[in-house]
């Protein structure tokens, strides 16, 4: 039996399952590095949970996870310790149970009482009555008036929204900067920072020339994409209960992802239009896209994932499309020049424009990412404009609106390109104006946090 199922195994009878779920996976995350939504299905399979109960562990786990920094604050003012002299296993319980108190719709005893059954279960007597002594201080305080408490003597406008919203600092002031920078108005920084804390739902793509929007409306409480001409979004039930996403006609993909792949797709091209490259292409989302959008041009797609079981996702993704995955990195010298005439460098990032999904995401990055991510995307992007004919198109995306990650790496690029490349007006939805640097904000657009710049090899 492995180290993962031993944690995982339904505690001593009288336990919560759901609740027993939702704290082996924050320990997963905490101390092994986990990515939630990765976890979270063998998790709910080891509990032998489902429908409400799977729900609930979900719910209660992400919240958590969302709200720690928050949940952290509220908590330093019930402990008589700093926090990190805390046993972790108890400050994760800890959190889980204030999550209930002061996030979910649980009554007070509920969350007091089973908090304290499963500490006892999982680190003792002793560690259980310490968390029922913290949790009834919580509880003497609803969510609004601990959102003073704990903001109350704090001068600094930027740690102030850190802390009442729950994302690090940094983060709050660089997405506050890149507000700024794309013309939005940086007051609206809070409803930026609010909905980063609600879960997202879900979107279906349906892959043209495999599967119709139609087919996919036909399934109850879904409805049309606001933006992608081919996005769904689904009202309720399980994904993989859908036919055409078991038979991969369709897949769940969020809409800001669609619209980069489609703005490459569609971006204005002189000459041939036959070979597209998908230089980070893992898990292969936008791969598969690209793929159906080129089979009904009768172009073929090559895909790099240097990492073997993103590879073999991408693999899996991209069946019976017209796509060739090659294991070798995007800046390889094994890549041909001037060969392509699209291409695509979804490339990695901080992710800080996706956080609503990667609840863990906030509270792992750090700014030095930025620097050392900066690197790559420089590299990959001037990869990518050897890799395109030219005439050709090259488009340059990331899932954070970090400026570091997105118009200083192209602007750096497109000089040290010493004319070989021009940049593009690009609009990843209709209706807005065209402009150097198209992003997708979460809470305008409802999709993901998206940057995409277009350019052109000129030589």
């Amino acid at each position: 039996m492995t180290e993962h199922r031993r944690r995982a195994r339904p505690g001593k009878p009288g336990v919560d399952r759901p609740r027993r779920a939702a704290y082996d996976l924050l320990h997963e995350v905490g101390s092994g590095d986990a990515y939630a939504n990765l976890a979270l299905p063998a998790i709910l399979s080891a509990h032998d949970l489902h429908g409400r109960d799977a729900a609930f562990t979900t719910e209660l786990a992400f919240t958590t996870l969302r709200w720690r920094g928050l949940l952290d604050a509220v908590l330093a003012r019930c402990v008589d310790r700093p926090l990190d002299r805390l046993d972790p296993q108890v400050l994760d319980l800890l959190r889980l149970g204030a999550a209930q108190l002061l996030l979910m719709r649980v009554p007070t005893h509920a969350a007091v009482s089973e908090t304290v059954a499963l500490t006892r279960d999982v680190r003792g007597e002793g560690a259980s009555k310490l968390v029922n002594a913290v949790l009834r201080k919580v509880a003497a305080r609803d969510l609004t008036q601990w959102r003073e408490v704990v903001t109350a003597d704090i001068t600094d406008e930027t740690e102030r929204l850190a802390i009442f919203w729950s994302h690090p600092r940094w983060i709050v002031s660089a997405l506050r900067e890149a507000m700024s920078g794309d013309g939005v108005d940086p007051e609206q920084i809070e409803q930026l920072l609010e909905v980063n804390n609600e879960a997202p739902g879900v979107t279906l793509v349906a892959r043209p020339g495999r599967c119709s929007v139609d087919e996919l409306l036909e399934i109850d409480d879904a409805t049309p994409g606001l933006w992608s001409p081919y996005a769904v979004y689904l009202g309720h039930g399980s994904p993989g209960e859908i036919s055409a996403v078991r038979q991969r006609r369709a897949a769940v993909q969020d809409e800001g992802s669609q619209l980069i792949a489609i703005a490459l797709a569609d971006a204005p091209l002189d000459g041939r239009d036959e070979r597209w490259l998908d230089l980070c292409a893992g898990p292969g989302g936008k791969a598969a896209l690209l793929g159906a959008l080129a089979a009904k041009r009768g172009a073929t797609v090559l895909a790099i994932e240097p990492v073997p079981h993103r590879a073999e996702l991408v693999r899996s993704t991209t069946f019976a499309l017209p796509v060739e995955v090659r294991e070798i990195d995007g800046r390889s010298d094994d890549l041909p020049e001037g060969e392509f005439d699209r291409v695509l460098v979804d490339a990695p990032c901080t992710g800080l424009g996706v956080v609503r999904r990667r609840p863990e995401a906030r509270w792992r990055r750090q700014p030095s990412d930025v620097a050392t991510l900066a690197v790559l995307q420089r590299e990959l992007l001037t990869a990518a404009l050897r890799a395109v004919r030219p005439g050709g198109v090259v488009l340059y995306s990331t899932c954070s609106p970090h400026l570091a990650e997105t118009e200083y790496v192209v602007d750096d690029v497109v000089q040290r390109a010493d004319g070989a490349a021009e940049r593009v007006a690009i609009s990843l939805v209709s209706g807005e104006a065209a402009s150097q640097n198209s992003r997708l904000w979460p809470h305008r657009h409802g999709t993901d946090g998206m940057y995409a710049a277009l350019l052109r090899r000129t030589v």
